[in-house]
């Protein structure tokens, strides 16, 4: 792959992870979906698409993923959705991308793990953006979002985690996608009672699972033979900028200062912590 369709590839797969937030955010504000509606649909229409990939590529995915690993997978998803019933699309993906980052870095540290002095200060630094970001005051994030998106963050962290040297990622995804649609019904049936779909909101579903999740995981798993350990960790700090960028564009969010400093701490920290630990 020469370097020019990595960088290619690479862009499109941010841009498709940072729309997730967009078209998560812009379906439950401006349309009649519910948070739970948008779930099922997000993972069945990611579901097939990520199936139609595989199968077109001569394979199956009945013998790949796992239960454990779908119902991480449906836990991020449901979690996600119902934060941006009320959390800004900047900063539901700035908290997302922390706690991802968070659990796996506290996973390494609980294995024994060990920073040296520039990771502990970058562990520090990104721990304190995010406590900055949610200090009560008139530009925080409403706290019950947060907390939701978090725990967000924390299932695609173990997700991750439990998806780490896969042989076939693509694959291994469609099938977690697949094992995500039982528990994704289960919540519907929950839900029913104030369950709501419209077309508008069904098509934002759609384009979250089938092109910015299938898709952008696909063409993410294509870009990262061509990408170093290193590069691959550190361009995902773009996407909550991405997002933040798309979100004042397309829905009149405002960057704040607030925002803008604790996007520093967070991504500047992160980035000191997981350049180090490639590194070596």
């Amino acid at each position: 792959m020469t370097p020019a369709r990595t960088a290619v590839l690479t862009l499109i797969a941010m841009i498709a992870f940072a729309a997730n937030s967009l078209l998560c955010r812009l379906a439950l504000r401006e349309t009649g979906i519910d948070a739970a509606s948008f779930t099922a649909i997000r993972l069945a229409s990611g579901a097939l698409v990520l199936w139609l990939i595989v199968i077109l590529r001569g394979g199956g995915i009945r013998s790949h993923g796992s239960w454990a690993s779908g119902l991480a997978l449906f836990a991020y998803a449901a979690a996600f959705s119902y934060a941006y019933v009320s959390l800004p699309a900047a900063a539901g993906a700035l908290l997302l991308f922390g706690a991802v980052q968070a659990t796996m870095i506290g996973y390494g540290l609980a294995h024994g793990e060990r920073f040296n002095r520039r990771q502990t200060i970058g562990l520090l630094l990104a721990a304190g953006g995010l406590v900055g970001l949610l200090l009560p005051g008139l530009s925080a994030p409403p706290l019950g979002g947060a907390v939701l998106m978090i725990g967000a963050g924390a299932a695609w962290g173990v997700y991750s985690l439990r998806g780490r040297g896969a042989a076939n990622p693509t694959a291994v995804t469609a099938g977690n996608f697949v094992r995500a649609l039982p528990f994704a019904a289960a919540l519907s049936l929950l839900a029913a009672a104030h369950g709501a779909v419209d077309g508008a909101g069904a098509a934002y579903a759609v384009a979250s699972g089938a092109l910015a999740s299938g898709l952008g995981y696909a063409i993410w798993y294509a870009a990262l033979p061509g990408l170093r350990a290193t590069s691959a960790a550190t361009v995902q700090l773009s996407v909550p900028i991405i997002a933040a960028l798309g979100a004042a564009a397309f829905l009149g969010e405002a960057i704040t200062l607030r925002l803008a400093l604790a996007s520093v701490a967070v991504l500047g920290g992160i980035a000191l912590v997981i350049t180090q630990r490639r590194a070596r």
